[in-house]
């Protein structure tokens, strides 16, 4: 499966653009076996008429006419510089694990595979987040009553990879071929390119922050703004009654203050919780390059010195 994500990257992404795909497997005892997989066809709008629903059912059909595990068990994708904690990733999993329990998603990092480790993890909605994305209710108070932050939005599950001996056949062939001639290029400081990128993404995301803390003060501002105007409305209608009521008339009937003052709109804040996810991925990021550039310095430090 691992191989299978990997090769669709290769043979379709190219720079931001995002490979997706459908895992599948079966459960056994207290672990989700993931078994194998099929990569989501790419598609331009010319293909109007295609029916991605309707392959994947074909797909699965096949599968299990040739006897291959074809039970869906979720579905993978590949990601920019750890730009995958987005909405459109929510709702995917949301539909995924409201109808699959079992269901995770993978998240296949190319860009740090290529600095010499694999980068594959997996995650599935926090219950608090399914229950609150079930409600669709992302206002600022359901969200609080609810206690979700982006710390708990979602959690990752442990992975654990297993080969079969031919596919360990296959990889031990496949590095002894190794094109590396110099095995200490692999101690090189190449990832200022990425360093610099990562640190314009989570500079975006912060803008994207800012702007959203601008939104919500707006409202606040509008909600004391009205509230005032509630206040004062009470007090003119109350001054008013007495002046009748000295006059021998009746008092002004009952209004539902709120049907004349309706309250300002709250901003959904999902999308908040959304960049504070995608801000904290981001400085993970940029502390995991100077880790690794630092263990490569103390690293060529050594060999340095163990050759003098």
């Amino acid at each position: 499966v691992v191989l299978k994500i990997i090769k669709h990257y290769q043979e379709e992404g190219q720079g931001n653009e995002v490979v997706q795909g459908v895992l599948l497997g079966l459960v056994v005892d207290d672990r989700l076996e993931i078994t194998n997989c099929f990569p989501f066809p790419q598609h331009t709008e010319d293909d109007a008429d295609f029916d991605e629903v309707q392959y994947q059912m074909e797909m699965m059909r096949s599968l299990r006419h040739v006897n291959i595990d074809h039970l869906h068990v979720g579905w993978y994708q590949s990601t920019y510089y750890g730009s995958f904690v987005t909405r459109a990733l929510l709702d995917s999993q949301f539909s995924y694990q409201h109808a699959i329990e079992e269901s995770v998603v993978l998240i296949y990092d190319p860009i740090k595979t290529a600095q010499g480790s694999l980068s594959l993890k997996a995650y599935r909605l926090t219950p608090k987040l399914m229950e609150v994305c079930k409600e669709k209710d992302f206002s600022p108070e359901a969200l609080k009553k609810a206690n979700i932050a982006y710390e708990n939005m979602f959690e990752e599950v442990p992975i654990v990879i297993k080969n079969s001996y031919l596919i360990n056949v296959m990889l031990w062939e496949l590095e002894k071929k190794s094109a590396v001639a110099d095995r200490h290029e692999l101690l090189s400081l190449a990832s200022s390119n990425h360093l610099g990128k990562s640190l314009q993404l989570l500079m975006d995301r912060v803008d994207e922050m800012s702007q959203d803390i601008v939104k919500y003060n707006t409202y606040l501002r509008n909600v004391s703004k009205q509230q005032q105007q509630k206040h004062q409305y009470q007090q003119r209608r109350q001054q008013e009654n007495i002046q009748r009521q000295s006059r021998g008339e009746a008092p002004l009937p009952e209004e539902d203050i709120n049907k004349l003052f309706k309250p300002p709109q709250p901003p959904p804040r999902m999308e908040s919780l959304l960049i504070a996810g995608q801000i904290n991925t981001y400085c993970q990021n940029i502390k995991e390059f100077n880790a690794q550039n630092l263990g490569k310095l103390f690293m060529a430090q050594a060999l340095q010195d163990y050759n003098n």
